[in-house]
């Protein structure tokens, strides 16, 4: 039988746990919710991690120049929008791989961002409000937890709205249609180019909100360091997802708990391996990756027209 004091920290690791899959996973929302949106339409944008950084840089500097920082979310999104639209248009040219093209936007985007940013390093821009669920709790810790940021719940309705849309509405099958089956599309009279740059331009803008939430939620700063490769995990979170955006809200929340495990077992005091546990997202995308892209295993749901089962 546990002792008292251990079931109390395993109840304790528990909600940090929860708390963390919320906060650190709502990023990992929308960038995996924009790149599913970008690949149903048959492509893939390597390129968000530099969409992130350069959403969270904008968003930061918007927030500070108009003292709003929901304006900043919005400048975040017109911002990945621009580059979004910028990687639709290009990979829609002869002869252009859409995997090298968004090697390149990572770096143009990454670059640009850590340019003009450099002012906006130190100063202390308006952060987005949280949402306090928890207090009716007498618990301190399950208040805490319970300190939720709107941009989560607005991810978790997005996800649920483009399940049914792309399922059941005409512009979702139209897109899985172009995905799918690009031939089959144009022979039905959709035109392939301006349906996969609206994808892309979408999924850029999503990836780019994700960026905003960094730097004016979660950790709440800009700093060249804010993403942590977030961007790039999100092309294996959603082929973990199967292309599926209400179990990309579940892969955010598993990917969230995983980067949130070094941080709650510290505040548990255990200090030992803390580093080692800070690498469980980066050891769970590469676990991912074996797994489901070997030679002998289908990646069942993905779009037929994508890059990465061709």
């Amino acid at each position: 039988m546990p002792s008292p004091d251990t079931a109390f920290d395993f109840g304790a690791l528990l909600l940090a746990l929860f708390a963390g899959a919320i906060r650190v996973g709502t990023p990992f929302l929308f960038v995996s919710l924009g790149e599913c949106l970008t690949e149903k339409a048959g492509r893939v944008n390597l390129g968000l991690e530099g969409i992130l950084v350069c959403g969270a840089m904008t968003g930061y500097a918007v927030s500070l120049m108009t003292g709003s920082a929901w304006l900043g979310v919005l400048g975040a999104g017109l911002s990945g929008l621009v580059l979004g639209a910028l990687h639709g248009l290009i990979c829609s040219l002869p002869r252009v791989n859409d995997i090298a093209f968004g090697i390149a936007l990572m770096l143009f985007g990454l670059g640009i961002a850590f340019y003009l940013g450099k002012p906006f390093i130190q100063p202390q821009a308006p952060m987005l409000p949280a949402i306090a669920l928890g207090e009716w709790s007498a618990n301190a810790q399950l208040r805490n937890a319970l300190q939720i940021n709107g941009l989560f719940l607005a991810g978790v309705l997005l996800a649920a709205l483009l399940h049914w849309g792309m399922a059941s509405t005409r512009w979702g099958l139209a897109l899985r249609l172009v995905g799918d089956h690009a031939e089959t599309a144009r022979a039905l009279g959709y035109r392939l180019t301006p349906i996969r740059v609206a994808a892309t331009s979408a999924g850029g803008f999503l990836a780019a909100v994700g960026g905003a939430y960094l730097s004016l939620y979660y950790p709440g700063s800009w700093n060249e360091g804010l993403s942590s490769g977030q961007g790039l995990m999100a092309v294996a979170l959603v082929i973990f997802a199967r292309w599926q955006p209400l179990r990309c809200l579940l892969a955010a929340l598993i990917f969230g708990a995983a980067g949130a495990l070094g941080p709650a077992l510290q505040s548990l005091g255990v200090s030992s391996g803390y580093y080692l546990f800070n690498a469980a997202p980066y050891v769970l995308t590469l676990a991912i990756m074996i797994f489901t892209c070997r030679p002998d295993r289908t990646l069942s749901g993905a779009p037929g027209e994508l890059s990465l089962t061709r």
